[in-house]
Formats: structure tokens, sequence, C-alpha cells
């Protein structure tokens, strides 16, 4: 096999499934050359086979495991998450714990926590030793807090405090689970169906609420659900490329003194790469009068003498509103457009545009997906050159790779059922453009992990 020849020639190893802890070393193979492309191949075929072998009907993999399992699994996974089965085995040690023991320390009944646990292990998440006997495995482990059992026991409502993977996970099994639902009332909904309204989202449906998503887990009511979220959403971008920003433009093409606005830029986090990199840029981070009081704090901490020189502006602003900055060279707009409506990106991207020159450049970073079938073949209909924006999967492989690019998809979904957004595709993010007076110049890929998350560079419409 090519992956296990390239791994011994190299002296490094395939991840070993039975692992006790998840550790990022045995991840240390994807960055040989070829390797991680090579195991994304695998991988896409051993499930296009499963789809080619097993009949439509079949229960192990046919569409009725989509029917019946998807939801179970999540029911499982769920389970374990919050009973702390994870950090109950991590305590107890790689020979495992007996059902009995297990359920004993997280009062659940033992016969119907064995079940789900087994459940969990057909599809290689814990191992069973022995008869009734669990144990950690290389992917349970990553449901894993790090706390103590006792800890996590004593202070429930911070099991999830400073913890990314896990915080994540329960968000999306909670709040995501419930869209899921009721997405297909919704949808079916004649006027619910076709609303590009906030407060009239699947969301809105699955917690019978008229809130938007964000100002729903302001209620007091919701507190433990907003921790979660903010550390889910803190473990998510840690796990991105912090010099990402410096990869998103040639920034070297710009002028000493060029005004850099990053467009609800939170407390500013994505510019400090770029800040250090480039002390002659005037940077300036816009977002609501709330946030930008964070982040006067973190540039204070982090960069001082760019704020007292003027290197670095912090503006309370919101976005739909009138733009303030005439002269920027670059408007950064970093997952921005997907957390709103398409009428509601228009906007944002209008008031960019009534502001903008003929030199303004607009950086907008987020997924560009990729259809499930080969690229445009009708070279009338769209530039094929700027359309390549990722390497189509080899025949007779679907061109995305399938289910092996689930997360981008996954992540429309989620836009659907909390925002009645969307991530795009190549055509709706030109439509997009169009409709809001910017034509598309260049796409560009910059995180290696992942070839649909894009940089995308753009200018006025003439």
């Amino acid at each position: 096999m090519a992956l296990e020849k390239l791994c011994l020639e190299n002296r490094t190893s395939l991840p070993d499934l039975d692992a006790f802890h998840f550790d990022q070393s045995s991840e240390t193979f994807r960055s040989l050359p070829g390797a991680a492309q090579d195991a994304k191949i695998a991988v896409a075929a051993c499930m296009q086979l499963i789809a080619i072998l097993s009949p439509p009907t079949d229960t192990n993999f046919g569409l009725t495991k989509l029917i019946f399992g998807k939801g179970h699994l999540s029911f499982a996974t769920r389970t374990c998450l919050e009973a702390n089965i994870t950090e109950i085995l991590r305590e107890a040690g790689p020979e495992g714990l007996h059902i009995n023991d297990i359920a004993s320390k997280c009062g659940l009944d033992p016969s119907k926590l064995g079940r789900v646990i087994r459940y969990l292990v057909i599809h290689h998440i814990y191992r069973e030793v022995k008869p009734d006997v669990f144990t950690n495995n290389r992917t349970s482990s990553t449901m894993d807090t790090g706390k103590p059992l006792d800890k996590l026991i004593s202070e429930p409502d911070r099991k999830y405090d400073d913890t990314g993977f896990p915080a994540l996970i329960s968000h999306f099994m909670d709040v995501d689970q419930k869209c899921g639902a009721v997405g297909w009332d919704v949808l079916k909904d004649p006027v619910l169906g076709h609303s590009c309204d906030l407060t009239e989202t699947i969301f809105s449906r699955a917690f019978n609420t008229k809130s938007k998503y964000w100002d729903f887990f302001d209620h007091p009511e919701n507190h433990y659900m907003r921790r979660r979220f903010d550390y889910a959403m803190k473990g998510l971008g840690a796990i991105e490329d912090h010099d990402m920003v410096l990869h998103a433009f040639s920034w070297e093409d710009l002028d000493k003194g060029s005004v850099i606005v990053d467009v609800g830029g939170g407390i500013g986090t994505a510019m400090l790469p770029l800040a250090r990199r480039y002390p002659n840029f005037d940077i300036v981070i816009q977002d609501l009068p709330i946030v930008i009081e964070e982040g006067t704090k973190f540039w204070s901490q982090n960069l001082p003498d760019a704020v007292a020189n003027g290197n670095i502006k912090l503006h309370a602003h919101n976005f739909f509103d009138e733009q303030p900055i005439k002269n920027a060279s670059v408007f950064y707009l970093r997952h921005v457009l997907h957390d709103w409506p398409m009428p509601d990106m228009v906007k944002i991207l209008q008031r960019l545009r009534d502001v903008a020159a003929a030199n303004t450049t607009l950086i907008i970073l987020d997924y560009i997906l990729p259809y499930s079938c080969k690229m445009f073949a009708d070279k009338d209909a769209v530039s094929i050159a700027s359309a390549r924006y990722y390497s189509e999967a080899p025949e007779p492989l679907l061109p995305n790779y399938g289910a092996v690019s689930h997360g981008p998809y996954t992540m429309d979904l989620t836009m659907m059922f909390h925002y009645n957004s969307q991530e795009h595709t190549y055509l709706s993010l030109k439509s997009l453009l169009d409709a809001s007076g910017w034509r598309l110049v260049r796409l560009r890929a910059i995180d290696p992990r992942n070839d649909y998350f894009q940089s995308i560079e753009c200018k006025i419409l003439a």
C-alpha cells in the first residue's frame, strides 16, 4: 500500500485506531508529500464501494442506515458525551471498566448504557476489550474534556469551559439535532419554507422562539448554552491557521499607509499577524460597541504600540449602516456573510461598494462548495480557469470526493437551520457579487487541510 510504504520510508506510521489517547503526533504522516491526498482518495473510494456493493435497502450500509442509523448514532454519542463516559474510562485506564461500574459512576441504567456504548463500538468509537468491559480508543478520546470526573460532577455547568472540540460536539448535538427533527415541517410550510427572516428559521421552530439565533443565547435561562457556544467557537477558531490572513492576499503589493478595514472583525484577532508583519499599514477593526470594548483590551495587551501610534484603530460600527471609511485599500470579511440571509448579504456588500474606489479590493473568506458533478463543460458559461478552485477527485469517484468532504456541506445546512443563510457554490457566489456591485477576480485556497475554504478577491463592477 502506497501510504504504508511512504510511512516506512519516512520512519513514521499510520494512526492506531485502538490507541487509548488521541495524540496529534499520530497525524504526522499527513504532512508527508502526497500522503494527505492519498488518504483522502482511499477514504472516498471506500465510501463509494460501500454504496456500490450494498443494496440500497440494506440495514447495515444502504439508505436504511441513513434513515434509522444517523439519529441513533447521534443519540448514543451525545449520551456518552454528557454522561462523562470518556472521562470515566480515561480514569479507569487502558484495561477498561465493566459496564456496571461505568453506570454506577454516572447514574445510568447499566443494561441501557451498555447497549448504547456497544452501538458506538461498532462504529469504532470506544472498544469492548472483554464482554461488557469497555475502554477508550483514538476516536472516543477526542470527547475528553481533560477534567477530573469529580469536578465534572461537582461543577456540571462548567463542564465545557476551556474546552474546544467537546464543547463543539455538545452544542451541535443539542441544537442542530433538534433543528433536524423539525426541518421538514418548516421547509414544507408555504410561508416559513420561503422566508429569509432571521426570526422565521428552522432554529426558531425547534426552540419555539422569535429571537434571532445569537439573541436567543443571551436570554438568562440560556446562560449554560451561551457559555458552551462561546467555548465551542473558540475551539473552532483555535484549529484554524492563525496566520491565515497572510495567505489571503498579496499584501506586499500594497503601499505604505494603506488602509485595511476588517468589517465585522470581532476583537480583531485575525488582523494581529498582519499588523506584526506590516507595521506601516493602517488597520481598522469594525464591530458592535460591546465587541469593540473587548477588542480594545485585546490590542492593548498584544500590540499596544500600534494602538498608540494610530496604526490600529477600533471603531464601533454596524455593517448595515453607511460605511464611514472612504479610502480603504482592502475591505476584509472573514466568516461574516454566511451568518446572514441572502438579502442581508447583498446589503452588507453594497455598503462597501458604495464607498469603494477602482483600486479597492474586497476580500471574503468563506467556503465555496464544489458541485458533485464535473466542473463546467460549457466554456461559454464560466471561465474554467477561475472556476477551478479545487482539485477534482480521480474517476470514478465523485469529483468533490463525496462524503469525505461532508464538513462544508454540513455547515451549509447549519447556516440554513440557524439563519436562513447558506454557503455558496461558484455560481451562487457570482450571483451574490453581481447583485451587490462586485466582480470576482480570484479564488485562492488558504487552508492546506481544506480546499473549500477560500479567499475570494473582488473588485468593483465597472
